[in-house]
């Protein structure tokens, strides 16, 4: 089944269509959505708010992108929904105070296991995490992060490169 039929069969209330769409794209809104949170349970929560989400917005998407590319956004947004919910601040740091910790070239992570990386990105603190993965994995400018998070574009590039020493740290150390 095609994707403009999917939808369709979706908004009229088709469980098999909506079981179709969900096994389609799970895997992969899994993995944006585990980007963003603590662990695999609190991925799963976001996970299933996010499928909720969009199936209550499909009849509203307007073929105008990719329906994956949607459904990444809708997923993007539960899980930043999720952490301004339990309250986590993104504090204002000025970018000069973290200068001294960023070098001009940038590290590799080539060699490395694709679940490592993963696991490093999630024990970074959420400020830190949100930003780097908005930035460098959903390609987000700092503008825009600013604008959906609420704080000002230098914070969002002070998170951006605080979280680059993190992971440039924790490569160092293996």
């Amino acid at each position: 089944m095609d994707d403009a039929t999917l939808i369709i069969e979706c908004v009229n209330g088709n469980p098999r269509a909506q079981r179709l769409l969900f096994d389609k794209f799970a895997r992969k809104m899994f993995s944006v959505c585990l980007r963003y949170a603590k662990n695999e349970e609190q991925a799963e929560d976001v996970l299933q708010d996010g499928f909720v989400k969009v199936f209550g917005k499909l009849k509203d998407f307007k073929s105008e992108g990719s329906l994956e590319g949607w459904i990444r956004r809708i997923m993007v947004n539960t899980a930043l929904d999720q952490i301004r919910k339990n309250n986590k601040q993104l504090g204002d740091t000025n970018i000069d105070d973290v200068g001294y910790k960023i070098e001009n070239n940038d590290f590799i992570v080539e060699n490395m296991m694709a679940d490592d990386l993963m696991k490093m990105v999630q024990a970074m603190p959420d400020g830190y995490k949100v930003v780097f993965n908005m930035f460098a994995i959903e390609g987000y400018s700092h503008s825009e992060i600013a604008d959906t998070l609420g704080i000002s574009e230098n914070t969002s590039k002070s998170q951006y490169s605080r979280a680059r020493a993190y992971l440039r740290e924790r490569l160092e150390k293996n």
